[in-house]
Protein backbone atom coordinates (compact mmCIF):
# COMPACT_ATOMS: atom_id res chain seq x y z
CA UNK A 1 0.00 0.00 0.00
CA UNK A 2 1.31 3.46 -1.19
CA UNK A 3 -0.34 6.62 0.45
CA UNK A 4 1.13 9.88 -0.81
CA UNK A 5 1.19 12.77 1.62
CA UNK A 6 -1.53 14.79 2.44
CA UNK A 7 -3.77 16.27 5.55
CA UNK A 8 -4.36 14.31 8.06
CA UNK A 9 -8.02 15.49 7.29
CA UNK A 10 -8.08 14.03 4.06
CA UNK A 11 -5.76 11.23 5.01
CA UNK A 12 -8.51 10.32 7.53
CA UNK A 13 -11.07 10.66 4.92
CA UNK A 14 -9.41 7.94 3.02
CA UNK A 15 -9.37 5.75 5.94
CA UNK A 16 -12.98 5.75 6.06
CA UNK A 17 -13.45 4.88 2.69
CA UNK A 18 -11.25 2.44 3.18
CA UNK A 19 -12.45 0.66 6.43
CA UNK A 20 -9.04 0.42 7.00
CA UNK A 21 -9.45 0.36 10.99
CA UNK A 22 -12.48 -1.03 12.75
CA UNK A 23 -13.05 -4.67 12.27
CA UNK A 24 25.01 -3.62 24.32
CA UNK A 25 23.75 -0.79 26.01
CA UNK A 26 26.73 -0.91 28.36
CA UNK A 27 25.45 0.91 31.97
CA UNK A 28 24.71 4.54 31.71
CA UNK A 29 25.33 4.19 28.08
CA UNK A 30 22.64 6.30 26.05
CA UNK A 31 20.72 4.64 23.32
CA UNK A 32 21.42 7.76 21.36
CA UNK A 33 25.23 8.83 21.66
CA UNK A 34 26.05 8.23 17.64
CA UNK A 35 23.05 9.72 16.45
CA UNK A 36 22.37 12.63 18.14
CA UNK A 37 22.35 16.17 15.88
CA UNK A 38 23.49 19.38 16.93
CA UNK A 39 21.05 21.11 19.88
CA UNK A 40 18.61 23.38 17.69
CA UNK A 41 15.73 25.77 18.85
CA UNK A 42 12.35 25.25 19.24
CA UNK A 43 10.65 26.54 16.09
CA UNK A 44 8.20 29.41 16.42
CA UNK A 45 4.28 28.34 16.41
CA UNK A 46 3.95 27.08 19.84
CA UNK A 47 0.45 26.04 21.01
CA UNK A 48 -1.11 27.79 23.41
CA UNK A 49 -0.93 26.39 26.91
CA UNK A 50 -3.78 23.87 27.41
CA UNK A 51 -5.28 23.83 24.23
CA UNK A 52 -6.87 20.66 23.95
CA UNK A 53 -6.73 20.24 19.95
CA UNK A 54 -2.29 21.08 20.58
CA UNK A 55 -2.59 24.26 19.03
CA UNK A 56 -4.09 27.83 18.16
CA UNK A 57 -5.29 27.27 14.28
CA UNK A 58 -4.33 23.72 14.18
CA UNK A 59 -6.82 21.22 12.21
CA UNK A 60 -8.25 18.84 14.56
CA UNK A 61 -6.97 15.30 14.20
CA UNK A 62 -9.63 13.18 12.57
CA UNK A 63 -9.58 9.18 12.91
CA UNK A 64 -10.95 6.24 11.13
CA UNK A 65 -10.88 4.37 14.00
CA UNK A 66 -13.91 3.24 16.03
CA UNK A 67 -12.65 2.13 19.14
CA UNK A 68 -12.95 -1.78 17.90
CA UNK A 69 -9.06 -2.10 17.65
CA UNK A 70 -8.48 -0.36 21.22
CA UNK A 71 -6.16 -2.33 23.39
CA UNK A 72 -6.83 -2.41 27.02
CA UNK A 73 -5.80 -4.87 29.58
CA UNK A 74 -7.69 -7.92 31.19
CA UNK A 75 -5.48 -9.50 34.29
CA UNK A 76 -1.75 -9.72 32.88
CA UNK A 77 -3.06 -9.75 29.47
CA UNK A 78 -3.62 -6.97 26.80
CA UNK A 79 -7.19 -7.38 24.63
CA UNK A 80 -7.87 -6.04 21.31
CA UNK A 81 -11.53 -6.07 20.16
CA UNK A 82 -12.23 -8.72 23.13
CA UNK A 83 -9.26 -11.28 22.06
CA UNK A 84 -6.04 -11.58 23.22
CA UNK A 85 -3.21 -9.77 21.41
CA UNK A 86 0.86 -10.21 21.66
CA UNK A 87 2.92 -7.57 20.90
CA UNK A 88 5.44 -8.75 18.18
CA UNK A 89 7.23 -5.49 18.53
CA UNK A 90 10.28 -3.29 17.52
CA UNK A 91 11.93 0.02 18.60
CA UNK A 92 11.41 2.33 15.95
CA UNK A 93 12.79 5.48 18.22
CA UNK A 94 13.84 7.91 15.43
CA UNK A 95 14.44 8.44 11.92
CA UNK A 96 16.98 10.63 12.93
CA UNK A 97 17.08 12.44 16.03
CA UNK A 98 14.41 14.53 16.73
CA UNK A 99 11.61 13.72 14.19
CA UNK A 100 8.71 15.24 15.31
CA UNK A 101 9.12 18.86 14.82
CA UNK A 102 12.22 18.69 13.31
CA UNK A 103 13.51 17.06 10.15
CA UNK A 104 10.15 14.27 10.14
CA UNK A 105 10.37 12.25 6.61
CA UNK A 106 7.05 11.66 5.79
CA UNK A 107 8.16 9.23 3.12
CA UNK A 108 10.48 6.97 5.34
CA UNK A 109 8.28 6.47 8.17
CA UNK A 110 5.61 5.04 5.53
CA UNK A 111 7.81 3.08 3.89
CA UNK A 112 9.48 1.72 7.20
CA UNK A 113 5.93 1.47 8.49
CA UNK A 114 4.88 -0.84 5.47
CA UNK A 115 8.34 -2.81 5.42
CA UNK A 116 7.40 -3.71 9.25
CA UNK A 117 3.84 -4.24 8.97
CA UNK A 118 4.48 -6.83 5.75
CA UNK A 119 6.93 -8.65 8.18
CA UNK A 120 4.80 -9.39 11.24
CA UNK A 121 5.49 -6.04 13.48
CA UNK A 122 2.37 -5.33 15.09
CA UNK A 123 4.00 -2.62 17.73
CA UNK A 124 6.51 0.03 17.59
CA UNK A 125 8.17 2.49 20.42
CA UNK A 126 8.91 5.67 19.29
CA UNK A 127 10.63 8.16 20.74
CA UNK A 128 8.32 11.35 20.05
CA UNK A 129 10.27 13.97 22.10
CA UNK A 130 14.14 12.61 22.15
CA UNK A 131 15.89 15.22 24.51
CA UNK A 132 13.30 18.36 24.29
CA UNK A 133 15.48 20.52 21.93
CA UNK A 134 13.00 20.31 19.31
CA UNK A 135 9.62 20.82 19.69
CA UNK A 136 9.17 21.49 22.70
CA UNK A 137 8.59 25.31 24.30
CA UNK A 138 10.37 25.36 27.65
CA UNK A 139 11.94 28.34 28.84
CA UNK A 140 15.54 28.34 30.40
CA UNK A 141 13.76 28.33 34.17
CA UNK A 142 11.82 25.48 33.28
CA UNK A 143 8.41 26.85 32.62
CA UNK A 144 6.75 24.95 30.02
CA UNK A 145 3.96 26.50 27.60
CA UNK A 146 3.05 23.59 25.10
CA UNK A 147 4.55 22.01 21.79
CA UNK A 148 5.15 23.42 18.46
CA UNK A 149 2.59 23.26 15.52
CA UNK A 150 5.04 21.49 13.41
CA UNK A 151 5.21 18.55 16.49
CA UNK A 152 1.90 18.47 16.40
CA UNK A 153 1.60 18.03 12.43
CA UNK A 154 3.97 15.52 12.22
CA UNK A 155 2.58 13.30 15.06
CA UNK A 156 -0.73 13.68 12.94
CA UNK A 157 1.36 12.36 10.01
CA UNK A 158 2.62 9.44 12.33
CA UNK A 159 -0.80 8.30 13.58
CA UNK A 160 -2.40 8.58 10.51
CA UNK A 161 0.39 5.35 9.37
CA UNK A 162 -0.27 4.24 12.21
CA UNK A 163 -3.47 3.54 11.54
CA UNK A 164 -3.26 3.15 7.94
CA UNK A 165 -0.40 -0.07 8.23
CA UNK A 166 -2.31 -1.35 12.00
CA UNK A 167 0.89 -0.65 14.21
CA UNK A 168 0.23 0.20 17.49
CA UNK A 169 2.92 2.89 19.02
CA UNK A 170 4.00 3.47 22.30
CA UNK A 171 4.85 6.71 22.35
CA UNK A 172 7.97 7.99 24.68
CA UNK A 173 7.73 11.32 25.47
CA UNK A 174 10.70 11.85 27.51
CA UNK A 175 14.27 10.04 27.98
CA UNK A 176 16.85 10.79 30.13
CA UNK A 177 18.78 12.62 27.87
CA UNK A 178 16.15 15.51 27.76
CA UNK A 179 18.56 15.86 31.35
CA UNK A 180 22.09 15.28 30.25
CA UNK A 181 24.41 17.98 30.14
CA UNK A 182 25.25 17.59 26.66
CA UNK A 183 21.38 18.60 25.50
CA UNK A 184 21.19 22.18 25.05
CA UNK A 185 18.00 22.48 27.67
CA UNK A 186 18.55 20.06 30.36
CA UNK A 187 19.02 22.70 32.89
CA UNK A 188 15.63 23.68 31.89
CA UNK A 189 14.41 19.70 31.98
CA UNK A 190 15.57 19.90 35.58
CA UNK A 191 14.25 22.57 36.94
CA UNK A 192 10.75 21.30 35.73
CA UNK A 193 11.12 17.87 36.96
CA UNK A 194 11.99 19.25 40.47
CA UNK A 195 8.84 21.94 40.39
CA UNK A 196 5.88 20.78 41.18
CA UNK A 197 4.20 23.87 39.35
CA UNK A 198 6.16 23.11 36.50
CA UNK A 199 5.24 19.41 35.86
CA UNK A 200 1.98 20.64 36.50
CA UNK A 201 2.29 22.86 33.38
CA UNK A 202 4.29 19.92 31.33
CA UNK A 203 1.10 18.12 32.21
CA UNK A 204 -1.44 20.66 31.15
CA UNK A 205 0.10 21.51 28.36
CA UNK A 206 1.62 18.58 26.42
CA UNK A 207 0.39 15.05 28.41
CA UNK A 208 -2.84 15.86 28.40
CA UNK A 209 -3.72 17.87 25.06
CA UNK A 210 -1.48 15.09 23.91
CA UNK A 211 -3.86 11.78 24.79
CA UNK A 212 -6.90 14.00 24.03
CA UNK A 213 -5.77 15.11 20.11
CA UNK A 214 -4.98 11.23 19.71
CA UNK A 215 -7.57 9.02 21.96
CA UNK A 216 -9.99 7.90 19.50
CA UNK A 217 -6.91 6.49 17.30
CA UNK A 218 -6.93 3.22 18.31
CA UNK A 219 -2.92 2.70 17.48
CA UNK A 220 -1.86 5.14 20.01
CA UNK A 221 -1.93 2.32 22.59
CA UNK A 222 0.59 3.56 25.36
CA UNK A 223 2.28 6.31 26.68
CA UNK A 224 5.52 5.77 27.88
CA UNK A 225 6.60 8.69 30.25
CA UNK A 226 10.12 8.59 30.44
CA UNK A 227 12.47 6.56 28.65
CA UNK A 228 15.16 4.49 31.53
CA UNK A 229 14.98 7.26 34.25
CA UNK A 230 17.08 5.45 35.94
CA UNK A 231 19.95 7.49 34.45
CA UNK A 232 18.36 10.50 35.58
CA UNK A 233 18.98 9.21 39.51
CA UNK A 234 22.62 7.18 38.77
CA UNK A 235 24.25 9.37 35.95
CA UNK A 236 26.06 12.56 37.19
CA UNK A 237 26.00 13.33 33.50
CA UNK A 238 21.86 13.37 33.88
CA UNK A 239 21.62 15.46 37.40
CA UNK A 240 22.03 12.40 39.95
CA UNK A 241 18.73 13.89 40.92
CA UNK A 242 16.42 12.10 43.64
CA UNK A 243 13.87 9.92 42.40
CA UNK A 244 10.94 12.27 44.60
CA UNK A 245 11.10 14.65 41.14
CA UNK A 246 10.41 12.21 38.51
CA UNK A 247 8.12 9.99 40.77
CA UNK A 248 5.85 12.45 41.07
CA UNK A 249 5.45 13.45 37.36
CA UNK A 250 4.43 9.68 36.80
CA UNK A 251 2.11 9.56 39.20
CA UNK A 252 0.66 12.83 38.11
CA UNK A 253 0.94 12.28 34.71
CA UNK A 254 -0.70 8.61 34.99
CA UNK A 255 -3.37 10.25 37.07
CA UNK A 256 -4.23 12.59 34.18
CA UNK A 257 -4.21 9.88 31.40
CA UNK A 258 -6.40 7.97 33.21
CA UNK A 259 -8.80 10.89 33.90
CA UNK A 260 -8.64 12.28 30.21
CA UNK A 261 -8.35 9.22 27.83
CA UNK A 262 -8.43 5.69 27.65
CA UNK A 263 -4.87 5.48 26.63
CA UNK A 264 -2.79 3.30 28.58
CA UNK A 265 0.78 4.57 30.16
CA UNK A 266 3.68 3.13 31.45
CA UNK A 267 7.33 3.61 31.96
CA UNK A 268 10.36 2.17 30.50
CA UNK A 269 12.71 1.00 33.49
CA UNK A 270 16.29 0.86 32.25
CA UNK A 271 16.57 -1.85 34.90
CA UNK A 272 14.47 -4.36 37.20
CA UNK A 273 16.62 -2.75 40.12
CA UNK A 274 13.91 -0.15 40.40
CA UNK A 275 11.08 -2.01 39.10
CA UNK A 276 11.22 -4.61 41.80
CA UNK A 277 10.53 -4.79 45.44
CA UNK A 278 12.43 -7.81 45.58
CA UNK A 279 15.61 -5.87 44.12
CA UNK A 280 15.71 -2.34 45.28
CA UNK A 281 12.33 -0.72 45.54
CA UNK A 282 10.10 -0.98 42.38
CA UNK A 283 9.85 3.30 42.26
CA UNK A 284 6.58 3.24 40.17
CA UNK A 285 3.91 0.83 41.76
CA UNK A 286 0.61 1.65 42.99
CA UNK A 287 2.26 2.49 46.77
CA UNK A 288 4.86 4.30 45.65
CA UNK A 289 3.50 6.61 43.49
CA UNK A 290 -0.08 7.30 45.12
CA UNK A 291 2.23 7.22 48.43
CA UNK A 292 3.61 10.67 47.49
CA UNK A 293 3.19 14.35 48.77
CA UNK A 294 1.15 15.55 45.93
CA UNK A 295 -2.28 17.98 45.47
CA UNK A 296 -4.67 14.87 45.44
CA UNK A 297 -7.14 17.51 44.88
CA UNK A 298 -5.96 18.34 41.38
CA UNK A 299 -5.42 14.41 40.54
CA UNK A 300 -7.40 11.43 41.66
CA UNK A 301 -5.27 9.57 43.45
CA UNK A 302 -6.65 5.97 42.31
CA UNK A 303 -5.47 7.09 38.84
CA UNK A 304 -2.05 7.67 39.82
CA UNK A 305 -0.52 3.72 37.90
CA UNK A 306 1.10 2.52 35.50
CA UNK A 307 -1.01 -0.01 33.22
CA UNK A 308 1.79 -2.66 32.41
CA UNK A 309 5.73 -3.26 33.35
CA UNK A 310 8.07 -2.10 30.73
CA UNK A 311 11.16 -3.09 31.91
CA UNK A 312 14.46 -2.71 29.41
CA UNK A 313 17.35 -5.87 29.38
CA UNK A 314 20.92 -6.11 27.84
CA UNK A 315 23.13 -8.59 28.58
CA UNK A 316 25.36 -6.41 30.51
CA UNK A 317 22.79 -7.22 33.67
CA UNK A 318 23.33 -10.95 33.36
CA UNK A 319 25.90 -10.72 36.54
CA UNK A 320 23.41 -9.09 38.34
CA UNK A 321 19.59 -10.18 37.66
CA UNK A 322 20.28 -12.67 35.19
CA UNK A 323 18.36 -13.22 31.19
CA UNK A 324 14.91 -11.72 31.78
CA UNK A 325 13.48 -13.89 28.82
CA UNK A 326 14.07 -17.16 30.72
CA UNK A 327 11.97 -16.05 33.63
CA UNK A 328 8.25 -15.46 34.13
CA UNK A 329 7.66 -12.22 35.24
CA UNK A 330 6.82 -12.64 38.47
CA UNK A 331 10.42 -15.01 38.25
CA UNK A 332 12.22 -11.77 36.94
CA UNK A 333 10.81 -9.62 39.91
CA UNK A 334 7.66 -7.94 38.25
CA UNK A 335 4.44 -8.04 40.01
CA UNK A 336 1.84 -10.26 38.20
CA UNK A 337 -1.25 -7.95 38.83
CA UNK A 338 -0.91 -6.56 35.13
CA UNK A 339 0.82 -7.52 31.70
CA UNK A 340 4.60 -7.26 31.30
CA UNK A 341 6.48 -6.38 28.37
CA UNK A 342 10.14 -6.51 27.52
CA UNK A 343 10.27 -2.67 26.35
CA UNK A 344 13.97 -2.88 25.10
CA UNK A 345 15.94 -5.82 24.19
CA UNK A 346 19.44 -5.82 21.69
CA UNK A 347 18.59 -7.25 18.53
CA UNK A 348 21.53 -8.74 17.87
CA UNK A 349 23.65 -10.24 20.62
CA UNK A 350 26.24 -13.54 21.64
CA UNK A 351 24.09 -14.49 24.27
CA UNK A 352 21.09 -15.44 22.55
CA UNK A 353 23.27 -18.14 20.63
CA UNK A 354 22.55 -20.62 18.19
CA UNK A 355 18.61 -20.26 18.74
CA UNK A 356 18.98 -16.40 18.51
CA UNK A 357 16.32 -13.45 18.62
CA UNK A 358 14.23 -15.70 17.34
CA UNK A 359 14.62 -18.00 20.84
CA UNK A 360 14.49 -15.28 23.25
CA UNK A 361 11.26 -13.92 22.03
CA UNK A 362 9.62 -17.06 21.97
CA UNK A 363 10.87 -17.99 25.37
CA UNK A 364 9.69 -14.27 25.99
CA UNK A 365 6.01 -15.68 24.47
CA UNK A 366 6.33 -19.03 26.53
CA UNK A 367 7.32 -17.35 29.65
CA UNK A 368 4.29 -15.09 30.00
CA UNK A 369 5.67 -11.55 28.48
CA UNK A 370 3.08 -10.03 26.62
CA UNK A 371 5.47 -8.74 24.17
CA UNK A 372 9.05 -7.74 23.11
CA UNK A 373 10.24 -4.83 21.37
CA UNK A 374 14.06 -5.19 20.11
CA UNK A 375 16.39 -2.10 20.28
CA UNK A 376 15.96 -1.02 16.96
CA UNK A 377 14.28 -1.25 13.68
CA UNK A 378 15.64 2.06 12.30
CA UNK A 379 18.29 4.61 12.10
CA UNK A 380 22.53 3.66 12.43
CA UNK A 381 23.86 0.39 14.30
CA UNK A 382 24.97 1.27 17.91
CA UNK A 383 26.16 -2.09 18.70
CA UNK A 384 22.92 -3.66 18.67
CA UNK A 385 21.37 -4.69 15.55
CA UNK A 386 19.18 -3.55 13.05
CA UNK A 387 16.11 -4.34 11.09
CA UNK A 388 17.70 -6.87 9.43
CA UNK A 389 18.74 -8.82 12.66
CA UNK A 390 15.01 -8.54 13.95
CA UNK A 391 13.10 -9.59 10.68
CA UNK A 392 13.46 -13.07 10.77
CA UNK A 393 12.17 -13.43 14.27
CA UNK A 394 9.33 -10.92 14.00
CA UNK A 395 8.41 -13.43 10.57
CA UNK A 396 9.00 -16.36 12.93
CA UNK A 397 6.73 -15.57 15.42
CA UNK A 398 3.64 -14.06 12.60
CA UNK A 399 4.32 -17.66 11.43
CA UNK A 400 3.59 -19.54 14.99
CA UNK A 401 1.29 -17.08 16.58
CA UNK A 402 -0.44 -15.16 13.99
CA UNK A 403 -3.77 -14.84 15.83
CA UNK A 404 -2.77 -13.48 19.02
CA UNK A 405 -0.55 -11.13 16.94
CA UNK A 406 -3.29 -9.98 14.51
CA UNK A 407 -6.37 -11.24 16.66
CA UNK A 408 -8.40 -8.97 14.36
CA UNK A 409 -6.88 -9.89 11.34
CA UNK A 410 -3.75 -8.87 9.40
CA UNK A 411 -4.99 -6.16 6.79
Amino acid sequence: MKITKISAAAAAAIMMAAAMCGCGKSSGASSSTSESKPAQSAESGAAEGGNESGGEGLKEFTTACDGTAKVTVEGDKFMAGGKEIWFNGVNTPWDKWNDFGGGFNFEFWQDHFAKLHDAGVNASRIWICCNGDVGMEISPDGTFTGATTAHWEDLDDLFFLAESYNIYIMATVQSFDHYKDTNQNYKAWRELIQSDEKTDQYIDNYIIPLVKRYDACDYLWSIDLCNEPDWIIEEDSCGKLKWDGPQKYYAKACSAIHANSDVLVTVGMGMIKYNSDSQVKNVISDEALQGLDIDWEKYDKDKAYVDFWSTHWYAWMIPNWGVIYEHTPGGFGLTDDRPSVIGEMPAADPKYGDEGLTGAYEEAYQNGFRGVFAWKSSGSDDGCGLWKDIEPTIRAMLEAHEDEIFPLGKK
